[in-house]
C-alpha cells in the first residue's frame, strides 16, 4: 500500500518515510502543501499523513480542496499546533484523525492502520483468497492454517495481489502499489517476487493460485 507523507520537517519527514517503508509500505513525500496537493490528485494512495504548518498552502486547504473535489482518502494531520480550535479546524476540513507532535512513531502507525481499514469498509481486517489468508496488521501469512514466511516486500506485493484477488492488474499497477513513487529500476523486479511468491505459498502445497496472463498482467485466483 502506498502512503503520502506531507511534511516540511526534512528529518520527520524522512523518518516517518523509514519507519513506514520498514513496515511494508510505499511512500511519497511532499515537503509543501502544493506539491503534496498535486500527488494526492495525481495518485490513489491509502492514506495520507498531513502537517498543517507547511510553505505553500497550509494543510487545512490541502485537506479542504481534496474534501472538495471528492476525495475522501483517509487523512491524519500531523502537527506542532495542539489548541482546541486548530483540532477542531482539522476535522471540520475533512481530517479523519489527528495527532500532535512528538509522538510516538507506533501511535502513529496504529491510527493509519485503523484509518486504511475503516476507509474501505469492504476490506476485510484478514483477506483470503481460499485457504490463503493475509493479516496487514500483523504481517501473518498462512495457507491452510500453516504459517509461510515472507519478506517485507513480498509481504506487501502478496498483500495487493489477495485485496485484488478475482481482478487482473498490471505489473505497472503493482509496481505503483508496492514500490516508490520515484521507482526508476527494472519493471521486471515484479516478476522476481511473484516468482518468489510462487515458491512459497503455491509449489509448496501443489496450489497455482498466481496466474500470469501474457500482454496484461496478474490474477490471483479468488478461491486461492
Amino acid at each position: 500500500m502506498r502512503i503520502l507523507v506531507i511534511d516540511d520537517e526534512l528529518n520527520l519527514l524522512r523518518a516517518v518515510e523509514s519507519g513506514l517503508e520498514a513496515e511494508g509500505f510505499a511512500v511519497d513525500t511532499a515537503t509543501n502543501g502544493v506539491d503534496g496537493l498535486w500527488l494526492a490528485r495525481e495518485n490513489s494512495y491509502a492514506a495520507i499523513v498531513l502537517d498543517i504548518m507547511l510553505p505553500g498552502q497550509s494543510g487545512f486547504r490541502v485537506c479542504e480542496e481534496l474534501r472538495q473535489a471528492g476525495d475522501w482518502t483517509p487523512v491524519i494531520m500531523l502537527t506542532a499546533k495542539d489548541g482546541d480550535l486548530d483540532q477542531v479546524e482539522a476535522l471540520d476540513t475533512g481530517a479523519d484523525d489527528y495527532l500532535t507532535k512528538p509522538f510516538s512513531f507506533q501511535v502513529l502507525l496504529a491510527r493509519l492502520r485503523a484509518l486504511i481499514r475503516r476507509g474501505a469498509t469492504e476490506r476485510p481486517v484478514v483477506l483470503t483468497a481460499g485457504d490463503l489468508s493475509v493479516d496487514p496488521a500483523s504481517k501473518r501469512v498462512e495457507r491452510a492454517g500453516t504459517p509461510i514466511e515472507l519478506t517485507t516486500r513480498e509481504f506487501s506485493v502478496l498483500e495487493f495481489l489477495v485485496s485484488r484477488a478475482g481482478q487482473v492488474v498490471s505489473k505497472a499497477e503493482v509496481l505503483g502499489a508496492v514500490w516508490d513513487f520515484d521507482f526508476d529500476g527494472d519493471p521486471n523486479i515484479v516478476e522476481v517476487y511473484v516468482r518468489h511468491l510462487r515458491n512459497k505459498i503455491d509449489r509448496p502445497f501443489g496450489r497455482s493460485t498466481i496466474e500470469t496472463l501474457r500482454g496484461s498482467g496478474y490474477r490471483l485466483r479468488a478461491d486461492g
